[in-house]
């Protein structure tokens, strides 16, 4: 907010009152020196939602000796105009510049990529450049919204590819949300970016279309949604299981939400050796030869629960050593716990609502983690795809392959090293340790795999 204070006594301390008892709590106050007959200043207020931030301004707007400027909602006014831009990467300042920049220069160089198109990896953007593609169906919390809804997520996502990873990336939000022309629309558009990262695409669709496209395009496909989740949360259970004294293959995992993420964890679960995995969706517990399965849960029946368990998630979790949720709030209980191998490890990461809250697991869970930044352990995809796609651009390689991605789950986890804790199994997505070790393992992955440029 910007104020205008009459200099007399009191006023400040009545402003600051008012926002008090209105639930506002001052963040910052602009320094200042009274010495005329009024004052001018700004105050940073934090509010819990839109309706709180207007009864602020209401209390505000009827105090005596001040007078309400201006005020702005921080968030918005970070977004107004978008949060990215293109920059030059040389300057165009006479006719030798524009001349190699441009015509007629430029020519030799379009001519050396059509005779090796290859050269466009060396040559052009592609070489350091994501497409960040969704169709709006599956955003955040908020479920299909759409593309133009969807784009202040995926501008925000190319925001985050460029701080941690010097990667640059741009949004590409496509208004359909038809399997096929998604697929095609890619394809034509790839030939201008180094890589795909497919988001917030709703699930069964998403696997298919990260499936053709990897078999289409000579680029890395990334379905962050599936894949950074089960890289961060591989990450996480590797350090929780030496808290424990657990070993990966003598552990059970249940998995709450069989869609995008609950079935790539499952996967990089059962790479990384996993001893036993169960899923359970809005049905029950997964199994071969259940009913109401897509292709995509066939597979993981097929490959899961080879026991056959059946039933709820109360029924299945009893005894298990590990909870992995990307479901929806409040499906797990404290007595659910107690049911729970001894020190339980909980991953309730579904947001912006767990399936269990932090406080209802104190004391009985051995480590307890969500996709909240406002807890210990979030599980944030942030610590895995910059990395990943730096690695990926720095080896010139071709794919992301599962070794890539046990690497980056592997080197995320090494960063906690001696800081270990029950609330510190994963680094902060502001550690830059975490993009030091990732990029060159999932380098070097790549290499060792062959999925490399010539």
């Amino acid at each position: 907010m910007r104020v205008r204070l009459r200099n007399v006594p009191g006023v400040l301390g009545a402003l600051a009152t008012v926002i008090g008892d209105a639930g506002g709590n001052i963040a910052v106050v602009e320094g200042f020196e009274a010495k005329g007959a009024t004052l001018e200043r700004s105050i940073c207020v934090n509010a819990r939602d839109e309706d709180h931030q207007l009864r602020i301004v209401k209390a505000v707007e009827s105090l005596e000796n001040v007078e309400l400027l201006d005020w702005f909602d921080r968030t918005f006014r970070m977004h107004e105009g978008g949060k990215i831009e293109t920059l030059a990467l040389c300057s165009v300042g006479d006719r030798d510049d524009l001349s190699m920049a441009y015509t007629p220069g430029v020519a030799r160089v379009c001519m050396a990529i059509h005779h090796d198109v290859a050269k466009s990896h060396e040559l052009t953007i592609r070489k350091n450049t994501v497409a960040i593609v969704s169709d709006g169906t599956a955003v955040l919390g908020l479920g299909n919204i759409g593309p133009e809804a969807a784009m202040p997520v995926m501008e925000g996502k190319a925001l985050l590819f460029k701080e941690f990873a010097g990667v640059d990336a741009f949004p590409l939000c496509l208004n359909t949300t038809d399997t096929e022309e998604i697929i095609e629309t890619v394809q034509r558009i790839a030939p201008s970016f180094g890589g795909i990262n497919l988001e917030d695409i709703a699930a069964p669709a998403c696997f298919e279309i990260e499936e053709r496209l990897k078999e289409l395009l000579d680029i890395p496909v990334f379905h962050d949604d599936q894949h950074g989740t089960a890289v961060v949360a591989l990450a996480a259970l590797w350090n929780s299981l030496k808290i424990v004294d657990k070993n990966m293959e003598d552990i059970s995992v249940v998995i709450s939400g069989i869609g995008a993420a609950g079935v790539a964890i499952g996967k990089i679960l059962l790479s990384a050796g996993v001893g036993e995995v169960i899923g359970v969706d809005s049905t029950g517990a997964i199994y071969k030869g259940r009913d109401r399965l897509n292709p995509v849960k066939e597979w993981f029946a097929a490959n899961t629960n080879a026991e056959r368990r059946a039933g709820s998630l109360q029924d299945v979790i009893a005894g298990t050593d590990v909870f992995m949720g990307v479901s929806a709030p409040d499906v797990l209980t404290a007595a659910d716990l107690r049911n729970m191998a001894k020190d339980p490890i909980i991953f309730a990461m579904a947001n912006p609502n767990p399936e269990i809250t932090p406080e209802a697991a104190d004391g009985l869970a051995a480590v307890m983690a969500t996709g909240r930044s406002d807890y210990p352990n979030q599980i944030n995809n942030v610590l895995a795809f910059p990395g990943i796609f730096r690695g990926a651009f720095d080896a010139c390689a071709t794919d992301i392959t599962e070794s890539m991605k046990l690497a980056a789950a592997e080197n995320i986890a090494a960063v906690v090293g001696d800081e270990l804790a029950p609330d510190h199994v994963i680094p902060s997505v502001f550690d830059p340790r975490v993009i030091e070790r990732v990029a060159p393992a999932v380098a070097a992955a790549a290499i060792a795999e062959g999925v490399v440029r010539g």
